[in-house]
C-alpha cells in the first residue's frame, strides 16, 4: 500500500509510473474557471449590421463576451483596448479569438454608434444590441448588473455595470470568468490554453 508520503516522493522524482502526468491533466487558468456553470449559456441578438447572432456563429473560436456601453469613460475602453492587444499577441491564432460586446445602453448605442465604437478597437469585434426587454432577460441569465445613473440632462446619463468578461471555448462552452483589470498576459495564456483544448 502506497501512503501519501510515498506518492509525494514519486511525484517529486518524476516517477516513471507517470503519476505526475496524471496530475497535470486538469487545466489551470488565470481567470476563474466556471466550467459547467448552468448560466450564461448563450444569446440570440442582433449585431450592428442587423444580423441575428448566436454563440454558434463563432464555433471554432474562443469567444470573450463583455457587457458595456460606448460612452463608458473607463472600464469599457480599457477592456476593449486590452482585448485588441490580446488579439495581436496571439499572432497566428489571432483569427481564433472573437470579442463580443453587448451594450447595456441600447437607447444611445445605435448600430452606427456601435460600428464606429468597435472599429476604433478592432473592426472584427462584434457589437450586439439587445432591446431593453432582451437586455433585462440577458442580464438575469448572465448574472450581470446594470443600472442607469441620471445625469444633468436626459441624455447625459451614465450606466453602472458589471465589468468582467465571459470566456467560451471553441466548442461554445462557458469556461472562464475574467475579472476586469487582470491585464493582457493572463488572458493571452488562457486563450491559448483553450485553443489547445
Amino acid at each position: 500500500m502506497i501512503n501519501k508520503r510515498d506518492v509525494l516522493k514519486l511525484l517529486a522524482a518524476g516517477s516513471a509510473l507517470g503519476l505526475a502526468g496524471c496530475m497535470q491533466k486538469t487545466q489551470s487558468f488565470n481567470a476563474v474557471d466556471i466550467t459547467g456553470a448552468d448560466y450564461a449559456k448563450g444569446f440570440s441578438l442582433k449585431d450592428a449590421g442587423g444580423a441575428n447572432r448566436t454563440l454558434a456563429d463563432f464555433k471554432g473560436k474562443v469567444v470573450v463576451l463583455f457587457f458595456g456601453y460606448a460612452q463608458c469613460p473607463d472600464v469599457c475602453p480599457t477592456t476593449m483596448t486590452e482585448m485588441a492587444q490580446v488579439k495581436k499577441e496571439l499572432g497566428a491564432d489571432a483569427d481564433k479569438l472573437q470579442v463580443v460586446f453587448v451594450t447595456v445602453d441600447p437607447e444611445r448605442d445605435t448600430p452606427e454608434v456601435m460600428k464606429a465604437y468597435m472599429g476604433a478597437f478592432d473592426p472584427a469585434f462584434v457589437a450586439l444590441i439587445p432591446t431593453p426587454e432582451q437586455l433585462a432577460a440577458l442580464a438575469k441569465d448572465f448574472k450581470v448588473y446594470y443600472k442607469k445613473v441620471e445625469g444633468k440632462t436626459p441624455t447625459s446619463y451614465s450606466m453602472d455595470h458589471s465589468a468582467a468578461s465571459y470566456v467560451y471555448d471553441p466548442q461554445g462552452r462557458l469556461r472562464l470568468y475574467a475579472r476586469y483589470g487582470a491585464g493582457t498576459a493572463p488572458m493571452v495564456a488562457d486563450v491559448k490554453a483553450l485553443l489547445q483544448g
